[in-house]
């Protein structure tokens, strides 16, 4: 019996009820919670994708600009194709798929 009321001693001590009540606020009522900083973190990983995502993309299209500035023809054929550009004298005919 010594021992279960030193165990009861030391669970009703100021600093470990003190300190059982700090942790509690911690975890579960706290703005930073673990509920929280799984969320954040979750938003990080998604938001590293998506950079990796566009960091590719800047890099495709910085090749392709490139050889676009080196090339004329194909200069000439990204114009034509995606602005509709042409020639004088030159009749456009534009052939929409259906998708059906």
């Amino acid at each position: 019996m010594a021992a279960g009321k030193k165990v009861l001693k030391l669970l009703t001590s100021f600093y470990v009820l003190a300190s059982l009540v700090f942790l509690i606020w911690m975890v579960f009522f706290d703005e930073n919670d673990l509920v929280n900083q799984w969320r954040l973190k979750s938003r990080i990983r998604e938001l590293e994708r998506e950079k990796l995502y566009y960091l590719e993309m800047i890099s495709k299209l910085e090749q392709e600009k490139t050889s676009l500035l080196l090339d004329e023809e194909l200069l000439e054929r990204f114009a034509r194709e995606r602005y509709l550009m042409k020639k004088p004298g030159e009749e456009v005919y534009i052939i929409e798929q259906n998708s059906e």
